[in-house]
């Protein structure tokens, strides 16, 4: 059974700090890339950051680079999003996705329910 668990999410100051954790379980997270997304309220869903299955190449949303990091633990099965300065146009419900493109034949993609981040004094 696929499993992709988020935690870390809440209510945060702007300028303040949060971890998000994703854990993977049921398919072989060391072949997946993996990706955060979110949705704000009322908004599309879009790519925040994403880092290959063997965490060696990352990127990111412009609207967030230099402030969050991605970042994975292929040991623990777990990939991370370190999110500095936040800001209140950051608030949305933060997911993990998990990628294994198979090129012709297609891709497996699975997605978490979601945690959600709000920044606000």
């Amino acid at each position: 059974q696929v499993q992709l668990v988020e935690s870390g999410g809440g209510l945060v100051q702007p300028g303040g700090s949060l971890r998000l954790s994703c854990a993977a379980s049921g398919f072989p997270f060391t072949s997946y890339a993996m990706s955060w997304y979110r949705q704000p309220p009322g908004k599309e869903r879009e790519l925040v950051a994403a880092i290959t299955s063997a965490g060696g190449s990352t990127n990111y949303a412009n609207s967030v680079k230099g402030r969050f990091t991605i970042s994975r633990d292929n040991a623990k099965n777990t990939v991370y999003l370190q999110m500095n300065s936040l800001k209140p146009e950051d608030t949305a419900v933060y997911s993990c996705n998990a990628e294994l493109q198979l090129g012709y034949l297609g891709k497996y993609e699975y997605w978490g329910q979601g945690t959600q981040v709000t920044v606000s004094s």
